[in-house]
């Protein structure tokens, strides 16, 4: 498998347009053309990380966190982050990164600290709009089915597992032919009635321009005759995960199970000590800004890393219990991405990082 194709594996199952306007997903640092000779998966790319993958001899990294956020003037083998990016460079060795198109994942990030948690029953805290089409081409009856094992040869016309999705309805079309038309059917000056079939199917947002050109490649009109009706509608992805315990547990019980299950040496907590929890939110990282979403959905508490102290106070004031487990607590990415891209691929070469990347000593 080349890096080309582990990119275009990775893009539709985790799609690099998914990603916040300010991140910087995809490959990183490397060469598409290169083959894929072991795969390491990490939460951050450091000095030593990249070391662990030059004893493995692997040639290509997967991490959570970008290397690179802004743009470089320099890359200098003395600087901090100039060594990490020239010895990859120097060993060449490929940088992929998968951020905060993870983070929205249905199975991503947020998932995997609900699973490794024991959270249950888990939807989409915060699900995403996408933007999509509804396509209707008018098209004579006889041309219909040809028509339509182009676009679904062309990728289109498919749902989630499903494909071929197209809905038919019949009727007449009309139309007159003038000046220097050149009808397929029909003749200058006269209306000409065709027994038509209307297609209607649904596309993604990326998809437009693409299903235009095969609508005029494939359509015997020489003026085809279609619509491009824009919708929206919430998706599969989305920020942070929600679920529930198998049963209500008090905060000092719970507690002590999320350190145990993260292997975290210290949390914090604010809200009320007293209280008992069930149903629990969780966005990894820095997710302060969706707690009120998270309470206004029925969480007895939010999860989360990064919490600063009057972001604190202000939902202890509002009842909003808080639990922040570290921003490192996303290190769960490195053995979940070892499994999703087992899955996605039939690579097989493929394993965790065993360097502990938190730039914290808990004493």
């Amino acid at each position: 498998m080349k890096i080309r194709e582990l990119l275009e594996i990775l893009d539709k199952k985790v799609p690099f347009n998914s990603a916040e306007s300010w991140d910087n997903v995809g490959l990183l640092i490397g060469d598409s053309s290169n083959e894929v000779n072991g795969i390491l998966t990490a939460l951050d790319c450091t000095y030593d990380v990249v070391e662990e993958a030059i004893d493995l001899k692997y040639n290509t990294i997967v991490a959570h966190h970008p290397l690179i956020f802004k743009g470089v003037k320099s890359i200098i083998n003395d600087d901090a982050y100039g060594s990490i990016i020239y010895k990859l460079i120097q060993n060449n060795i490929n940088l992929i990164a998968l951020h905060t198109n993870l983070d929205v994942h249905p199975n991503g990030v947020n998932a995997m600290l609900a699973h490794q948690i024991g959270l249950e029953n888990l939807k989409v805290l915060n699900p995403q709009k996408e933007q999509f089409y509804k396509v209707q081409v008018f098209i004579p009856k006889e041309n219909a089915d040809t028509f339509k094992d182009a676009l679904d040869q062309n990728g289109f016309a498919k749902e989630s597992n499903y494909e071929y999705c197209f809905f038919n309805s019949d009727g007449t079309g009309q139309f007159k032919p003038v000046d220097n038309a050149n009808p397929t059917l029909g003749q200058l000056n006269v209306i000409e009635n065709v027994q038509e079939a209307k297609i209607e199917f649904m596309i993604g947002k990326s998809q437009f321009d693409k299903v235009i050109e095969i609508i005029h490649q494939y359509h015997p009109y020489e003026v085809p005759v279609f619509d491009m009706i824009p919708m929206d509608r919430l998706s599969d992805t989305g920020l942070g995960m929600i679920g529930e315990l198998s049963e209500s547990r008090s905060i000092e019980t719970f507690v002590k199970h999320v350190k145990s299950a993260l292997n975290i040496p210290s949390v914090k907590f604010t809200g009320d000590i007293h209280s008992r929890v069930k149903k629990i939110a969780i966005i990894g990282g820095a997710g302060i800004g969706f707690e009120y979403s998270a309470q206004k959905q029925g969480a007895d508490l939010f999860i989360t890393g990064d919490i600063k102290h009057h972001e604190a106070l202000d939902a202890k004031t509002n009842g909003m219990n808080l639990l922040d487990i570290n921003h490192y607590s996303e290190y769960v990415a490195k053995d979940g991405l070892v499994s999703l891209i087992s899955e996605w691929t039939d690579y097989d070469n493929i394993r965790a990082s065993q360097i502990n990347t938190d730039p914290f000593k808990y004493m």
